[in-house]
């Protein structure tokens, strides 16, 4: 009887460490997470995982980036949040993937254009800090603002939406009313340009040094650049551009050709005017 009730101790004993064993799963955790994922992944696509963008070495400058995003139709469309948000005025629309056409946005052109109030905000141009940033198309005529918002989600940048609207009112002169008739009306050009002219420059002796000096109206003739007239395009970077500001700052980029050139505008009893320019193209 003895050796029968010690048995089935020693049975019990063996059935409660089995037990014991079966909890330790050394994979459960990993289990756990798998499982979490699929569920996740199927609310939003069925069987499928949802594919993140991943980091180029183009993301580290927005710059870069932003060229790339402009010249290469496949990385655009992985960087475009489908469907992408489209904002014209109050009115909200969608845009699916197949209804995408490639935006080559300002890479055809031979310059780009940036806007700026002051001088200190053109520091930003190339900070690698950035993690939200506006892309601009500004239509003088119409004085409408087509602004792309891009966003860095975990190292990449990211288009997310689009935004058609008018340009807010001024008190005083409106800058792009003003630039649209400085850049296609040559006698009013010449009552806006402020003599001399402040004029900045490469010595053509030193590549390494600036001179400072000035122009007369018929200098600023012979000098000045092709001007855009139909639209100006803008990356904000994070610098503010105030429509009641008593400075502008225009710099026009060349792409992969040198080309440099930025004017400065002051406004006088109300008005704009051309009060300082620069010419360091290489």
């Amino acid at each position: 009887m003895k050796k029968l009730i010690a048995g089935v101790i020693l049975l019990c004993m063996l059935g409660s460490c089995g037990n014991k064993k079966t909890k330790i799963d050394p994979f459960a955790s990993i289990t756990q997470e798998v499982d979490s994922i699929r569920q996740q992944a199927d609310s939003i696509h069925g069987d499928e995982l949802p594919e993140e963008p991943q980091p180029i070495q183009a993301d580290e400058s927005f710059d870069d980036f932003i060229y790339n995003f402009a010249s290469d139709d496949a990385l655009q469309r992985q960087r475009v949040k489908f469907p992408l948000p489209y904002y014209k005025g109050d009115e909200k629309s969608n845009i699916e993937e197949k209804h995408w056409k490639h935006d080559n946005l300002f890479t055809k052109q031979h310059y780009y254009t940036l806007l700026f109030d002051k001088e200190e905000d053109m520091d930003l141009v190339g900070d690698t800090s950035l993690t939200s940033v506006q892309v601009e198309w500004i239509f003088v005529k119409t004085r409408m603002m087509k602004r792309y918002y891009f966003e860095r989600i975990k190292g990449a940048w990211i288009l997310e939406a689009i935004n058609l609207r008018p340009i807010g009112k001024s008190d005083n002169e409106n800058f792009v009313e003003f630039f649209g008739r400085f850049a296609t009306d040559s006698i009013f050009q010449s009552q806006r340009v402020r003599e001399p002219l402040a004029f900045v420059t490469s010595d053509p002796d030193d590549d390494f040094s600036i001179l400072e000096t000035s122009l007369d109206l018929n200098q600023w003739f012979a000098f000045k650049p092709e001007l855009p007239s139909e639209r100006l395009s803008n990356i904000n970077y994070g610098q503010r551009n105030d429509d009641n500001s008593t400075t502008k700052i225009l710099a026009l980029k060349g792409i992969g050709n040198g080309f440099s050139n930025i004017l400065y505008f002051c406004r006088k009893a109300g008005e704009w005017e051309l009060c300082k320019f620069e010419d360091t193209s290489i």
